[in-house]
């Protein structure tokens, strides 16, 4: 063996040694009910060498049973879906094992919703105006088991934490309930009688109940404050 054997081995082994394996790809679940989101949501990430769009869904149910069959490591979960609401499929998701982590993406900020989210054991809360630089890193952290929400939704977190206990939500009967989810979707006081076999009158005190318990004034009013308490569930879309 010559000389420049000797010095030529030890370098090439340093360099075998101290190679780094590639970075696992991070499998990602897009559920929106909007083609056109999944599809802008899959071009920006396809850019991304570590991070891989495996699933698409349409629907809550749809992501609970593609994250059921199929090897995930995060959902992005839109919120507000028809067939079935983003938090519902988040809290089933959660429930069945620590993986795979949800991020919320959703152009919605409400009290409300970020509470059910949260309690869901959604590991993220992002706003859809995030950049893609943002949204790349928000995966990347969620999957290391970091927290990640928009700074918006933090703040609207930490404000909360601060005011003085609040009282307790108020509770609608059955009634009331499906008056307000009649009126929400559009209904007058007459086709909700007829809808619900009742007079125009029992509407009308039904409603006035309503609006005295939630400490509004009008059926507009008494919608909009059942849903920001989260006691309507919120429209489809």
């Amino acid at each position: 063996m010559t000389a420049s054997d000797d010095s030529t081995r030890p370098a090439s082994r340093a360099r075998t040694v101290g190679a780094r394996l590639p970075a696992p790809m991070i499998r990602v679940l897009l559920a929106d009910d909007h083609p056109v989101v999944r599809a802008g949501l899959r071009g920006m990430l396809d850019t991304e060498p570590d991070i891989e769009v495996v699933a698409e869904a349409g629907s809550g149910p749809e992501a609970v049973a593609l994250a059921a069959s199929t090897e995930i490591d995060v959902i992005l979960m839109d919120l507000r879906m028809p067939g079935g609401d983003g938090v519902t499929a988040t809290a089933a998701i959660q429930a069945r094992a620590a993986r795979p982590r949800v991020l919320v993406l959703t152009t919605y900020d409400t009290d409300a919703d970020i509470l059910r989210a949260v309690e869901a054991g959604a590991a993220g809360y992002l706003l859809k105006d995030a950049t893609k630089q943002e949204l790349a890193e928000a995966i990347r952290a969620v999957v290391r088991g970091e927290t990640v929400l928009a700074p918006a939704v933090a703040g609207r977190l930490v404000t909360r934490l601060r005011r003085p206990q609040e009282p307790a939500l108020p509770q609608l009967s059955r009634r009331e309930t499906e008056i307000l989810v009649r009126a929400a979707r559009g209904m007058t006081n007459a086709e909700i009688g007829r809808d619900l076999f009742i007079s125009d009158a029992t509407v009308k005190t039904h409603l006035l109940r309503a609006c005295t318990k939630l400490g509004v004034s009008g059926r507009t009013a008494a919608v909009a404050a059942a849903t920001e308490r989260g006691l309507l569930k919120p429209p489809a879309g």
